[in-house]
Parts: C-alpha cells; structure tokens; sequence
C-alpha cells in the first residue's frame, strides 16, 4: 500500500497596508502653501517701548518695555505672589502695589490689559 504524502500546509503571510499616497499629498501641499504664503509683519506699535509710571514700575521694574512685555511682567508678579482668586483663576486680587495700579481690590484679567493702559508712556 502506498502511503500518499500530504504537502505541507501553506502559511499565511502578514498583510500589511501600505499607505495611501491620497493622505501624503495634502501634507505636501500644505508645505508648499506655507513656503509660497507672505510672511506676517510685525506690528511696529505694538513692540514700541513706553515707560511706566512710578505705581507701574514698583511692580515692573522701571526699565521701558514693550506692551506685551509688561502685561507678561505682570503675570510674573501675579503668579509669585499668589494673587490669583482661587475660586477663579481669571479674577486677580490687587494688594497694595496692584490696588495703586488697577485701582480696585479685584479685576479681571481681561480689564488688566485696559487698566495698565492710563499707566504707560
């Protein structure tokens, strides 16, 4: 009796998806529209150097600075001296250099902006 030999059993190869050129030509245009797009110029207004007031520069510092860097100046202040409402982080509770500044016990920081405004030349 002859014995038949079974062939071996055939594997399956891993499939693997490659990935579809459709999602890499939007990456490549977006690349090519930003190179093409004009750079952004800088609002000279707003880097202009205006001096504090003495109440502005018991907090900042007296050196003059941009807008933008006195309103971050200030947050340094804020958050090192923990003035900061913890029942809400976007009210700020003036002591007794701010209170000459803002004017009030507590502001928001949105009317922070506004207020250190009277105090800059």
């Amino acid at each position: 009796m002859a014995t038949a030999k079974k062939a071996p059993a055939k594997t399956a190869a891993p499939v693997t998806k490659a990935a579809p050129a459709a999602k890499a030509a939007p990456a490549a245009k977006k690349v090519a529209a930003e190179a093409a797009a004009p750079k952004r110029a800088v609002n000279a207004a707003f880097m202009k150097t205006l001096t504090p007031s003495k109440e502005l520069a018991a907090v900042v510092g007296t050196a003059a600075l941009p807008r933008t860097e006195v309103v971050k100046q200030l947050w340094v202040y804020i958050k090192k001296n923990n003035l900061q409402n913890p029942a809400n982080k976007r009210n700020i509770l003036s002591d007794a250099k701010l209170k000459a500044v803002f004017g009030k016990a507590e502001v928001t920081m949105f009317e922070m902006a506004g207020l250190i405004g009277k105090h800059l030349k």
